[in-house]
């Protein structure tokens, strides 16, 4: 059996449970829990999905994150991915969510935010590269990378929500 997760409604509300792939397929919702990783001085984490990858191979993405676990809260979810991916253990803090209507299929997806002093030690099997840019690197590599599109659409959603910060500009 694949990956579990829990079906929910356009309110976030649990139906059942059901193996990811197949909600995927089918189109059901789910939730994802991802997080902005950033440098007490500002720069971002941007990394590169491996060729690998079955969902969106070689593209670039600012978010680190995945799917949301059977009876798991966005928060906690977020923080084991930043483990499972980073070698980081932090309590990413949550921004907000929304109804993503994904390139592959609808999800709710959960923002979070974790300021990371140390060193990363990224598993190779989801990141081929990354690096930590400046805000103003970041939207200079937005127009000149492949980005993942769902991670383009939360983008947006966050420079208009969130608090931007100096650096920052609404034209991604």
């Amino acid at each position: 059996m694949g990956e579990l997760v829990e079906q929910v409604d356009d309110q976030d509300r649990v139906l059942r449970v059901v193996e990811r792939g197949e909600a995927i397929r089918s189109g059901w919702l789910h939730r994802v829990a991802t997080t902005v990783c950033r440098r007490p001085d500002g720069r971002i984490l941007v990394h590169r999905r491996p060729q690998t990858m079955s969902r969106f191979p070689g593209q670039y993405n600012w978010l680190v994150g995945g799917a949301v676990d059977v009876g798991e809260s966005y928060e906690e979810a977020a923080a084991r991915e930043l483990a499972e991916e980073l070698g980081v253990s932090a309590s990413p803090q949550f921004v907000f969510k929304y109804l993503c209507r994904g390139a592959i299929s609808p999800y709710w997806m959960g923002i979070h935010e974790v300021v990371i002093e140390g060193e990363v030690v990224v598993d190779p099997s989801e990141i081929a590269w990354h690096e930590w840019l400046t805000p103003q690197e970041f939207l200079e590599a937005r127009q000149q990378w492949n980005f993942v599109e769902d991670g383009v659409e939360a983008l947006r959603l966050y420079l208009r929500r969130h608090k931007v910060r100096p650096g920052w500009s609404d034209e991604s």
